[in-house]
């Protein structure tokens, strides 16, 4: 049986005052610098659409910017090993929180590819429509015009960042990758000159916390995982490890092309990380 993250315990013990100090100390000024650059970002997109359509050339290094901010703000630290291609093709990785859009958006302008339900978030639903976010509806019959947007866009040169777990989890594992993403990879327009890198994600608590800390799984609450993550005494790091790139064409279907992904970005993991469920 695969770990579910719907039915794993997520515990949510009450946050302490200090806790809550601390989160407001460093929201405040994370909010000004987000939103404040979210306008600048939507002042600038109308004449950049206008001029490059949707190739953005200038305003996601804002989105960057806002990034390496949140790590700056918060105390927590990135280690990045290994690094991002060039070439033209798209990134998967593993999910274990709402810290991994920070997380990777810090070290590389990417676009992601994410579920539905995102668009309605508070605050992050904003901020993923602003910087080009591809929201999937998890039904079949959008399937086929789904594969064609994520087409279009890789054939621009976007660099798309998918999960293919599907889910974000606790931190401590990788899920099985699910393959129909990948069928956009083996577009014939696409399939011999795209790339795939894989990218491995380890994130280490605070001092004294448990190692599930900034995993974000199940019935867990996002504003309380967000007062808790922010508002914690110390931080911990996350390492973000590039893997080198494999060709989509080397590869019979997208079934074998996401196992592949699936072991690289299992293989980086802790070695009690790696168990397979």
């Amino acid at each position: 049986m695969t770990w579910d993250p719907d039915k794993a315990e997520a515990p949510q013990p009450p946050l302490d005052r200090g806790t809550k100090l601390r989160f407001w100390l460093r929201a405040i000024p994370f909010g000004i610098i987000c939103f404040g650059s979210l306008g600048l970002l939507l002042i600038l997109r109308q004449p950049e659409r206008w001029i490059y359509g949707l190739h953005r050339p200038y305003t996601p290094y804002i989105t960057q910017f806002v990034c390496r901010m949140f790590f700056r703000i918060t105390g927590m630290r990135l280690i990045v090993r290994g690094t991002p291609m060039e070439e033209h093709g798209a990134i998967v990785a593993n999910h274990a929180s709402w810290t991994d859009i920070f997380t990777l958006h810090a070290a590389k302008r990417v676009y992601y590819v994410s579920k539905a339900e995102v668009r309605g978030w508070f605050g992050i639903g904003w901020l993923a429509r602003a910087t080009g976010t591809i929201f999937i509806n998890r039904v079949r019959g959008e399937a086929k015009q789904q594969q064609e947007i994520l087409r279009d866009r890789l054939s621009i040169g976007h660099k798309l960042l998918f999960f293919p777990e599907g889910t974000s989890t606790d931190a401590m594992r990788v899920l099985p990758f699910k393959t129909t993403l990948f069928s956009a990879f083996y577009d014939p327009d696409l399939r011999s000159m795209l790339k795939i890198q894989p990218v491995t994600m380890i994130y280490h608590a605070p001092e004294g916390r448990e190692p599930t800390f900034y995993g974000w799984w199940g019935e867990m609450d996002f504003g309380w995982h967000l007062v808790r993550v922010l508002g914690a005494p110390r931080q911990g790091r996350v390492e973000l490890v590039y893997h080198p790139p494999i060709r989509v064409a080397d590869y019979a279907d997208r079934k074998v092309l996401a196992r592949e992904c699936e072991r690289i970005v299992r293989s980086a993991m802790p070695p009690e990380r790696q168990i397979i469920e």
